[in-house]
């Protein structure tokens, strides 16, 4: 007579009460920290080298930080930690650039307007979200520019050139944004078409847009573009930015939407056509929701990147957040706080550039059918 024996892992018997070095936090840490000879001697090497320098970083950022003052007087005292007092006398001209200080109030008004407008299209019981969305993409924006530009129903008109500080980067990216998708998607199809003449325009400039640095794109719309103008003909520097942004950034996120066209099964294409839709109606209903789901970590990817690329824009002489620290730090008042400066850009970089990222992976959970692993 013969008896089964079963084996179980530790800690998994049934009748028997886990070891207390396989569960709880000694559990977490011999299976994950000091599982081998090797990982154990990585672990304490990583926990001197933190002992080492993030006592120290902590200290000069927040203990003996200075975090106010007119001046750079409490700063220049022997032990002080990072001078914020840098970041707080420039903090209205870092978010805004050169803009009127008595004017705030518009940039701050667009902006609250279009989160207000924008929160009904996360309520998911909310039925007019086409309609809204619409206003926003189209009428939004000529709200918003009366608002900040000002020339018209009495309020005081401010250049573009005036423009700078965070409020121009998340213009600059908020327009490349919006308008590079829709384009990408057209340039997509059309590279996928099988008419000739289509497909070969759509190679040709995806291909040229992808093949030149955005640093080039920007300098040829500031200093090549207007000398084929007429003379006494005026085109918005910063216009002329966005332009030269939305063209090259389109074309990458043209590749992005290929690629998820390419990821559809044959049989979606056939299933459409079985049922009678004509292309455009196809590509609206069936394949294109497939296919754009599929690659919204590459569209997010994209996004990120248009959104730091936008610092470049410095060469043809408009002040983002990253040029308007840049120039506050060649200030004679303000000399040597430099890196509180690149800090601060750094940490508003990564909160925008972080919120993206967490609402991709939120957005890949809502929409997912099945494609996850």
């Amino acid at each position: 007579m013969t008896t089964q024996t079963d084996t179980y892992l530790p800690g998994d018997h049934p009748d028997m009460k886990p070891p207390v070095s396989t569960t709880g936090v000694i559990g977490w840490l011999r299976t994950n920290l000091f599982q081998s000879y090797a990982n154990s001697a990585l672990t304490l090497l990583t926990a001197y080298i933190l002992y080492l320098y993030i006592p120290p970083m902590i200290e000069w950022l927040f203990i003996d930080a200075v975090w106010s003052g007119e001046n750079r007087e409490p700063c220049d005292v022997e032990g002080s930690g990072a001078c914020w007092a840098f970041i707080d006398s420039r903090f209205s001209q870092f978010m805004y650039g050169f803009y009127p200080q008595e004017l705030h109030w518009r940039p701050n008004a667009a902006g609250i307007l279009l989160i207000l407008l924008m929160i009904p299209l996360f309520i998911e019981s909310f039925s007019k979200k086409w309609f809204l969305g619409a206003f926003i993409l189209f009428v939004y924006p000529f709200i918003a520019y009366v608002l900040i530009h000002g020339g018209m129903f009495g309020l005081e008109e401010v250049g573009t050139n005036k423009w700078g500080g965070l409020m121009l980067t998340l213009l600059l990216s908020g327009v490349g944004i919006v308008a590079s998708l829709p384009i990408g998607i057209v340039l997509a199809l059309g590279r996928r078409s099988e008419m000739p003449i289509v497909k070969s325009v759509c190679v040709v400039y995806i291909e040229f847009w992808r093949g030149v640095p955005l640093i080039t794109v920007l300098f040829m719309s500031s200093v090549m573009l207007p000398l084929f103008f007429s003379e006494g003909m005026d085109f918005d520097k910063l216009l002329r930015a966005m332009i030269g942004i939305i063209m090259f950034q389109s074309a990458y996120m043209a590749e992005v939407v290929r690629g998820g066209l390419q990821a559809i099964p044959k049989g979606q294409y056939e299933a459409a056509e079985a049922l009678g839709l004509s292309f455009w109606k196809s590509m609206g209903l069936i394949i294109l929701p497939q296919a754009l789901k599929l690659v919204i970590p590459g569209i997010v990817n994209t996004f990120i990147a248009l959104f730091k690329d936008t610092t470049l824009v410095l060469i043809i002489g408009l002040f983002d957040l990253l040029a308007i620290i840049q120039q506050a730090n060649s200030d004679s008042s303000w000399l040597g706080f430099d890196t509180e400066g690149y800090i601060f850009a750094a940490l508003v970089f990564w909160i925008f550039c972080f919120g993206m990222s967490r609402y991709s992976i939120a957005l890949e959970e809502k929409l997912h059918t099945g494609h996850k692993r």
